[in-house]
C-alpha cells in the first residue's frame, strides 16, 4: 500500500514539482496551501510524513509543527520543513518544533525522496 505524503506550501508550483517526484517514487500526495489549510485536512486519516515550508501565511511551518505535535494522531509523523530558510536559528527552532529534517530549497528530487525514504517508515 502506498504510503501518504502531506505537501504544505502556499506555492502551488512548488507543491505540484514536489507532488510530481513523490508520485513518482510511488507515494500517494495530499496538498494543502498553509498550515491551517493542513490542519483542516488533518481528519484522522494515516499520514506518513509531512514536508512543509517555514514562510507561508495565515500559519506559519513553524506553527504548524507545534500544532501537529499537539494531535494525538499525528504526534509521531515525521516532518520536513522545506524552506528556503538556511540560517541556523531557524533550523534549531524548527528541529525544536519538531522537524525532523531540513531541506534547503533550490532542492533536487532525488534529494527529497532521498530525505523522505530515510523518514517514512516501512
Amino acid at each position: 500500500m502506498a504510503k501518504t505524503i502531506m505537501i504544505v506550501d502556499d506555492s502551488a508550483s512548488l507543491r505540484q514539482v514536489v507532488a510530481i517526484a513523490l508520485k513518482g517514487g510511488g507515494y500517494d500526495v495530499l496538498e494543502a496551501c498553509d498550515g491551517k489549510d493542513a490542519l483542516a485536512k488533518m481528519t484522522g486519516q494515516k499520514i506518513n510524513l509531512i514536508i512543509s515550508d517555514v514562510n507561508m501565511p495565515n500559519m506559519d511551518g513553524i506553527t504548524f509543527v507545534k500544532q501537529v505535535k499537539q494531535l494525538p494522531n499525528y504526534k509521531f509523523t515525521p516532518i520536513i520543513m522545506l524552506t528556503t530558510e538556511s540560517q541556523e536559528g531557524k533550523k534549531q527552532e524548527g528541529q525544536a518544533a519538531g522537524a525532523k529534517a531540513w531541506v534547503v530549497k533550490p532542492f533536487k528530487p532525488e534529494q527529497m525522496l532521498n530525505a523522505v525514504s530515510k523518514l517514512v517508515l516501512p
